[in-house]
C-alpha cells in the first residue's frame, strides 16, 4: 500500500519505540478510539501487534485535522507523520508508550458502522454474539495473540520433527467409513450414486499403511472430524499433530515425543519442564487420583479406607463395602475452617457424579467435628486419620458407594473442585505426566460385547496375551497419554503388526470374518506383505495451544469455532441445500419425528 506522496507502511503499530524518534513513517490499522481535545485529536491506531498513538494538531495541519475529525472507531486508515517523544506523558501500559506519531497526512481506506460490541479484551458481550461476529471478535488483542501463538506452535511442530528425520506426508480427507467409536461425518458421492465417503476421525490406518510402505518416520498436522456430542473442550472438527514411527517400542515413542514437549514449552514459553516427565500407570492414576488425566499441581490424593471401616457401626460405609464397593477419602489441607454451608455445597457437587452423599470430618485439637465419628470407635477414627496423614486443621471428605468407579470418579472431580475454590491453580505452573497401560478393552453390559478402549489396532502387553482366552477385560495395552495440568493433550499406542494378533483382537470384539475384510481388509492384506513393529501418537493441536496459552476455552484457540450444537454461528452452518443438489446426489430427506 502506498499513500499519495508517501512510502508504504513503515512497520507494524506495536513495533514503534524510542529508537525511531525523528523518523518519517506511515502506520496503518484500525482506529481503536479517537479523542478530540479541541485543537488536538489523539487517535489510538491498532493492528495485530498493538497500538500506537497518533496526534493531529489543527495549528500545524488544518486540512488533515478536518479529516481526523471524521474518524470513528474501527475506521481503517493510514497515518503519515514523524515519530516524536511523549516527554513526561509516557504511557507505561503499552510497549509504544514512550512515543507518538505527529500526523502530517491521513488516508481513510474504509469507514465502519458502529460494531455490535466494543473491540476490547474486557468486552462484556456474550459469547454467542461474539461468535456471530467472529471477524470482529478476532480483532481483540487477546485472540490475535492466541492465534499467533497457534502459528508459532505449528511452526515448532514442523521444525522439531523435521530435525528428527520425520517426513510430513498428507493423507486423504475423503476416505472410507469404518465405524468403531465416534460417528463419522459422511459425504455422498455424486459419481458413484448411493456410496459415501467419510471424513477422517484420524489418519490412523493411513499412517500405519505408511509404515508398511517404508516411510519409517511420519508426521502430519491433520484435520480430523468426529460427529459426537460436544463437550466444553471438544469440537466436531479439530487439528492433531499426528506422528508414527517404525522399529520402535514404547520407550522409543515416548522419548522422541517427550522431546517435542520439552522443545515446544521451551520455545514458546521459555519453560523447562522436568526431564524426564513423570510416568504413572492407568491403574495407579485411578487409585490415587480417581482420573486418567490427573492434575498434579496440587495434592488431595485419594486414600482407600475400606479395610478400616468394613466392620464399623456406620451403615453407609458398611453397606457400600458389603455390596462390593469401597469407601475412600481425600484430605483437604488446612480446610477444617470450611463452614457447613461450604461442605453442603461440596456435597451437592459430588452428587452430580452419582455419589449419594459426602461424609466429612474436621481434624481439630479438641477431637474434631464430624458427620460420622459418632458411629466409629476411637481406634477406627485414629486409623482413618493416620491413613489420611492428616494433621490439626485438615478436612477429610469421604465418599462411599456400592460401585468403586463412582467413588473414584466423584473424589477425582471433588479434588479438582476443591483446588479451584482454594485458588490453587496458579498461572505459569505446568505439571506433565505420562499415563500408561490403559485397559485394552471395555465391556458394554448393554450390548453384551467388548469394545476397544483406544482403537482395534492397539497392541496388548505381551505378558497379557493369554488373557484373551480367560479374562479379556484385564488385558493392559501398550498405550500412553500425555497429560498436562489435568488436560489430555495427546495419546497413542504401539500398534499390532502381527496378522494373528490382529485377527484375535477382531474376534474378541465380535467381528465376523466378512466384517473384518469389508472394514479392514486393506490393512490386514498390507500386513501380510511384511509390517514392521510400529507405534505413534497424536497431540491435539488445539488443546496443546490452549494449555500453552492458558486460555479458558478451546474455542479461543480456533479462528472460527463451532458451538455445542455443532453450529458455526457466523455463517449459520450447517444449513439447508437446494433440492437440485440433493437430486444430483440421489438423496431424499426424511424428516425425523
Amino acid at each position: 500500500m502506498k499513500m499519495a506522496g508517501n512510502e508504504g507502511r513503515t512497520r507494524y503499530c506495536g513495533e514503534y519505540r524510542a529508537a525511531h524518534i525523528g523518523e518519517s513513517v506511515t502506520a496503518c490499522g484500525w482506529v481503536q478510539r479517537a479523542r478530540n481535545l479541541g485543537g488536538l485529536i489523539f487517535v489510538d491506531l491498532r493492528d495485530r501487534t498493538g497500538i500506537v498513538q497518533c496526534v493531529f494538531d489543527e495549528s500545524v495541519t488544518p486540512e488533515i485535522f478536518q479529516i481526523a475529525e471524521t474518524l470513528r472507531s474501527e475506521y481503517v486508515i493510514a497515518v503519515a507523520g514523524k515519530v516524536r517523544s511523549r516527554g513526561e506523558l509516557v504511557n507505561k501500559t503499552i510497549p509504544t508508550g514512550e512515543i507518538e506519531i505527529e500526523a502530517t497526512g491521513v488516508e481513510i481506506f474504509s469507514k465502519a458502522d458502529t460494531p455490535p460490541f466494543e473491540i476490547a479484551d474486557d468486552t462484556n458481550a456474550g459469547e454467542e454474539l461474539r461468535l456471530k461476529y467472529r471477524y470482529l471478535d478476532l480483532r481483540r488483542p487477546h485472540l490475535q495473540e492466541v492465534i499467533a501463538l497457534r502459528h508459532r506452535v505449528a511452526k515448532a511442530v514442523r521444525d522439531y520433527y523435521d530435525e528428527n528425520d520425520f517426513f510430513e506426508i498428507e493423507t486423504p480427507i475423503l476416505t472410507k467409513s469404518t465405524p468403531e467409536g465416534a460417528r463419522d461425518y459422511l459425504v455422498p458421492s455424486r459419481v458413484q450414486n448411493g456410496k459415501f465417503y467419510a471424513l477422517p476421525q484420524s489418519p490412523q490406518q493411513y499412517k500405519q499403511l505408511l509404515m508398511v510402505s517404508g516411510f519409517d518416520r511420519y508426521f502430519q498436522i491433520a484435520r480430523c472430524f468426529r460427529d459426537e456430542d460436544l463437550r466444553a473442550n471438544r469440537q466436531p472438527e479439530f487439528t492433531q499433530v499426528d506422528v508414527e514411527m517404525s522399529f520402535v517400542d514404547t520407550e522409543d515413542v515416548l522419548n522422541v515425543n517427550e522431546g517435542f514437549i520439552h522443545y515446544v514449552f521451551k520455545k514458546i514459553r521459555g519453560i523447562d519442564l522436568p526431564n524426564p516427565i513423570r510416568r504413572m500407570t492407568w491403574a495407579e492414576c485411578m487409585e490415587r487420583y480417581g482420573s486418567d488425566k490427573p492434575d498434579l499441581r496440587f495434592g488431595f490424593e485419594i486414600r482407600n479406607i475400606s479395610d478400616i471401616v468394613a466392620n464399623s457401626g456406620f451403615s453407609v460405609f458398611k453397606s457400600a463395602i458389603d455390596a462390593g464397593g469401597s469407601v475412600r477419602l481425600i484430605k483437604v489441607d488446612g480446610c477444617a475452617k470450611f463452614t457447613r454451608k461450604e461442605i453442603d455445597s461440596l456435597t451437592d457437587y459430588v452428587k452430580t457424579y452419582r455419589a449419594k452423599g459426602l461424609a466429612w470430618h474436621k481434624v481439630l485439637a479438641e477431637g474434631g467435628s464430624s458427620s460420622f465419628a459418632k458411629f466409629m470407635t476411637e481406634d477406627e477414627m485414629k486409623a482413618i486419620i493416620d491413613r489420611a496423614e492428616a494433621k490439626e486443621g485438615d478436612l477429610l471428605l469421604v465418599v462411599a458407594d456400592a460401585k468403586d468407579s463412582v467413588v473414584k470418579t466423584a473424589l477425582g472431580e471433588l479434588r479438582r473442585e476443591c483446588a479451584r475454590r482454594l485458588d490453587l491453580l496458579k498461572p505459569g505452573v505446568f505439571e506433565a505426566l505420562w499415563v500408561t497401560e490403559f485397559p485394552l478393552l471395555e465391556y458394554s453390559e448393554e450390548d453384551g460385547r467388548y469394545y476397544a478402549s483406544h482403537h482395534p489396532f492397539t497392541a496388548p502387553m505381551d505378558e497379557d496375551l493369554p488373557l484373551f482366552k480367560t479374562n479379556p477385560g484385564a488385558i493392559r495395552s501398550k498405550t500412553y497419554d500425555i497429560v498436562i495440568n489435568g488436560e489430555e493433550v495427546g495419546g497413542g499406542s504401539i500398534r499390532i503388526h502381527s496378522p494373528e494378533i490382529q485377527q484375535l483382537m477382531f474376534e474378541t470384539l465380535g467381528f465376523k470374518d466378512e466384517d473384518i475384510m469389508e472394514r479392514f481388509g486393506h490393512l490386514i492384506k498390507a500386513f501380510s506383505y511384511g509390517a514392521p513393529p510400529h507405534g505413534g501418537l497424536a497431540f491435539g493441536l488445539d488443546r496443546l495451544v490452549m494449555t500453552l496459552g492458558e486460555t479458558e476455552s478451546i474455542r479461543d484457540v480456533i479462528a472460527f469455532p463451532k458451538v455445542q450444537t455443532a453450529s458455526e454461528l457466523m455463517m449459520a452452518s450447517p444449513d439447508f441445500v437446494d433440492q437440485k443438489q440433493l437430486d444430483e446426489l440421489g438423496i431424499e430427506i426424511k424428516s425425523k419425528k
